[in-house]
């Protein structure tokens, strides 16, 4: 067990710095017997650590490896099972029961002994110990006597060391010179300890001749200690010395603190002034400008504005915590508030005068642009104001209440006179597309109001131009020159309303030119004064939504202020549209002037409404492309619906006329009128719709003009009484298949088709229902042959039948000779002739479908012949060279 204990504190406790106390054999008990042993350790260094180590021989060699280690502070019990009889069985209790058999009891009271120990040195008695002998207690803790003993062994125990590398040299060499140390261990013993008294007696000796040398040494330190006192005197009184120095040295200090603080605060309290006299000291020169400065004058109004940009940085200057506690901050603030207050005061009162003024001056120039179709210049007006646009940005970023009034005033005057300037300037255009008669001028000295009272109500009633007329053909107005006049029937578009006399195509080439120049000249007026405004007043305009008319409201006294009740600048969105508002106030003439001018247009000629849709739709888009939410796009936008609105009124009155149309009784129908007027219109339409961005609304257009056409067309060829029915059809869809085929109207190829269709099946059904009148007799025969083969009789067996033998034929054959069907055919020409109308010439086209369909019936009547009557002989008394020449002769004759 000794050497196993020495291997095993050799490998395992060693390396980890452990001393073995006490061994034992153990297994565990109810299993098979696998031995490991239970070893009580402690460690070498403090604080020491007591635990309980289970060590097991590995399976694969001879050394021992460490397989579980508790603490022995964790071990609740221990349990020797029977304290009177020897048992090896034991049980330790740690945070469950382990149960152990050791190789021998002897081992097993061994190990609980050492336990004992350590739990009373480390552990204070806090382990139970169950079934336990109390003479092993008691040899464990012996009497006070022998305490001190047990304590000693204890200590041996305790301070137990291995022996070093050396040490274990000298034993081996001091063995190899004994023969028996090792047979005879005793004998060993008992030598070393001889050796041990010889060796204690030498060094008792040399103690004791070494007294001499003792006594000696001992005088000497005596008389060190008195020297040591000396110095300690001396120390004491330099200690003194230098505790006076040190007080007169904190003082130093302290008062060198103080004035490194004094100067640290002076140089913060300098900062802090130089921070203020930098930042709130205004010039006088800016002082003066802004007291005294001329804003009239291009220098003045610099010197101005630099003085205002100078107060404002002095006023937004970030103070620093505690400045505004300063008397001399606060009045300085008040100081400047004061000069803000009086140079916004005077900055308002100019440019309110300035408003005025230039509302005088601009007024002045309206009487020089009252006999031209032009707009004055704002330029001027506008490049003057913008010089104080600085200033305006100045008001508004620090007084918005005047700001906000000058806003007001600029609205209110420049609204009157651009009302004045629009208003004549729209006057001048109804005179100009009224016409410039005697009356008309005498209107343009009129006052402005009696003027436009009397120039709409003359020109709505017709007396101061022409007003109304039939629209002509594209290719007729290309022809004619503009000082020729036309004479045609009355278009249906002015019926009812209108006189009949026409407008030749100066006169709408004139209301285009009018119309455009109308726009051209309000387009740059808007956005030139929406550019002011937005410099002047420092408003955003770009980058804006789309809005519409509905959400702006005329701007009244007061709509600003309450927008804007806070005082504060607006929100880019709210700038916006404000911009929008201020617009809508200033220009709110226009849309109405726009519209009253649209009425006039139509009121002229209806097909004015194509100009301005086509005028109106590019410019809308133009200004939709610049901004989409100015006022000029809006307001174009809403004039737009009114210019459709008239368009769609201009289409439905078409078709409404369309539908009310009468014909004559006594004359036959030929083209109708409105076939002729989509003519007119449709070639008009294309001329002016070319390229335009309002295809889409003239395509639905012509889609339901068209069809209102189909539908009259064949309304007025069932009613016709003096024209057949298919003639009307037929000359009208062939009329209108010719305009849409030379016309090439993409969106109506589908009805090109179908009137192309019509045309030829009412050409075919005329042809018919008049060839069957000449040969009537003849028709009506064969008519009857044809009836009984389809009764069943074979065709061979048809001349057996009463009616229909070969006399019966022959008899009805010899009823129309040569001479008595060119006789027919003759009657047949100069009937078709009277249903016809020249314009569409289609005569000789109907003549030729005549001749076709008649050579087909003769064919047909032959082959019945052969078939029905073979063998007999019988055949027509003219041939198909006969009737070819029969019908060639008749028409060279008319």
């Amino acid at each position: 067990m000794t050497a196993i204990k020495h291997a095993l504190q050799r490998d395992i406790f060693t390396p980890n710095d452990e001393r073995l106390l006490s061994i034992v054999n153990v297994c565990k008990a109810g299993k098979k017997k696998k031995n490991c042993f239970l070893c009580a350790t402690v460690t070498t260094e403090r604080p020491v650590q007591v635990k309980v180590v289970k060590v097991k021989k590995s399976d694969k060699g001879d050394f021992y490896k460490r397989q579980i280690a508790w603490a022995l502070r964790d071990l609740a019990v221990v349990d020797a099972k029977d304290a009177i009889k020897e048992n090896p069985e034991f049980d330790l209790h740690f945070e469950k029961i382990y149960k152990w058999v050791a190789s021998s009891t002897a081992e097993k009271n061994a190990f609980i002994s050492c336990i004992w120990k350590l739990n009373q040195r480390y552990l204070r008695k806090k382990i139970d110990f169950v079934n336990v002998s109390s003479q092993l207690l008691e040899e464990s803790v012996p009497s006070g006597e022998n305490q001190s003993v047990t304590g000693g062994d204890e200590e041996v125990v305790d301070e137990y060391q291995e022996l070093n590398a050396r040490e274990e040299q000298d034993i081996e060499i001091m063995m190899e010179g004994c023969e028996y140390a090792i047979s005879n261990a005793e004998a060993f013993a008992e030598k070393l300890s001889r050796e041990l008294q010889v060796l204690d007696g030498a060094n008792i000796q040399s103690i004791m001749a070494s007294e001499k040398q003792v006594n000696i040494l001992m005088k000497l330190l005596d008389e060190a200690l008195k020297e040591v006192d000396q110095i300690e005197l001396k120390l004491s009184s330099y200690e003194e010395m230098l505790q006076s120095v040190k007080e007169q040295m904190d003082q130093i200090s302290e008062s060198n603190h103080l004035i490194h603080l004094s100067n640290t605060n002076n140089v913060k309290l300098l900062s802090e002034i130089e921070f203020l006299v930098n930042h709130m000291d205004l010039a006088k020169g800016h002082i003066k400008a802004l007291q005294e400065g001329d804003l009239a004058s291009s220098r003045g109004i610099e010197a101005c504005t630099n003085a205002a940009d100078a107060l404002l940085q002095c006023m937004n200057v970030a103070l620093r915590p505690g400045h505004d506690l300063l008397l001399a901050v606060k009045q300085q603030q008040q100081r400047f508030s004061d000069l803000r207050e009086l140079f916004a005061r005077r900055l308002a009162s100019h440019l309110n005068n300035v408003f005025v003024q230039q509302g005088h001056d601009q007024s002045s120039t309206l009487a020089q642009h009252s006999v031209e179709l032009t707009l004055p210049n704002h330029h001027p007006f506008h490049r003057d104001l913008l010089r104080y646009a600085k200033l305006m940005e100045w008001l508004k970023s620090t007084d918005y209440g005047k700001y906000e009034g000058l806003t007001k005033n600029y609205m209110d005057y420049l609204s009157r006179l651009y009302e004045r300037e629009i208003k004549d300037f729209f006057e001048v255009a109804k005179i100009k597309m009224t016409g410039t008669t005697k009356e008309s001028k005498k209107f343009a000295t009129l006052p402005r109001k009696e003027s436009a009272v009397k120039q709409e109500t003359e020109s709505l009633h017709g007396s101061s131009g022409k007003l109304t007329g039939s629209t002509s053909s594209l290719n007729k107005l290309s022809v004619q020159s503009s000082g020729n006049r036309r004479s045609q029937s009355s278009s249906l578009l002015d019926m009812g309303n209108m006189s009949a006399s026409d407008l030749d195509v100066a006169d709408r080439t004139k209301f285009d030119k009018i119309f455009e120049q109308v726009l051209s000249e309000l387009e740059p007026l808007c956005l030139a004064e929406q550019d002011f405004i937005s410099k002047f007043f420092k408003l955003q305009q770009h980058q804006s939504m789309p809005g519409t008319m509905a959400e702006a409201e005329d701007l009244d006294g007061g709509t600003l202020s309450r927008q804007h009740n806070c005082g504060t600048p607006l929100p880019v969105s709210s700038e916006k549209d404000m911009i929008r508002q201020m617009m809508i106030k200033i220009f709110r003439c226009i849309e109405p002037e726009l519209n009253n001018l649209i009425a006039l247009g139509d009121k002229i000629d209806s097909f004015n409404s194509l100009y301005m849709l086509v005028k109106m739709s590019h410019h809308v888009w133009t200004a939709q492309n610049v901004d989409p939410a100015s006022f000029l796009s809006t307001t174009l936008g809403n004039v737009l619906v009114t210019v459709k609105r008239n368009f769609d009124k201009c289409i439905s009155n078409q078709i409404r006329q369309m539908e009310e149309v009468k014909i004559s009784k006594k004359s036959k129908v030929g083209i109708l009128p409105f076939v002729a007027e989509f003519e007119e219109f449709a070639g008009l339409a294309e001329s002016i719709f070319k390229n335009a961005e309002r295809r889409g609304d003239l395509d639905k257009a012509y889609t339901k003009l068209i069809r209102g056409v189909f539908v009259n067309v064949e309304k007025v060829a069932n009613e016709s009484q003096k024209t057949p029915r298919d003639v009307v059809m037929m000359e009208n869809f062939h009329h209108i298949f010719a305009t849409l085929s030379r016309l090439k109207i993409s969106c109506l190829e589908a009805e090109k088709k179908e009137a192309k269709q019509k045309y030829t099946d009412h050409l075919q059904s005329y042809v018919i229902y008049s060839l069957g009148q000449p040969l009537e007799k003849l028709n009506h025969f064969f008519e009857g042959v044809e009836a009984r083969v389809a009764q069943g009789i074979r065709e061979e067996e048809v001349s057996y039948q009463l009616a229909f033998n070969k006399q019966e034929l022959r008899k009805v054959i010899k009823e129309y000779p040569g001479k008595e069907v060119k006789k027919g055919l003759d009657n047949l020409y100069k009937k078709v002739d009277k249903h016809l109308c020249e314009e569409e010439n289609l005569l000789q086209v109907v003549w030729h479908s005549m001749q076709d369909e008649f050579i087909r019936q003769y064919k047909h009547f032959e082959g019945l012949i052969a078939r029905c009557y073979p063998g007999s002989g019988v055949t027509m008394e003219f041939t198909i060279q006969d009737i070819l020449d029969y019908c060639s002769s008749i028409a060279q004759s008319h």
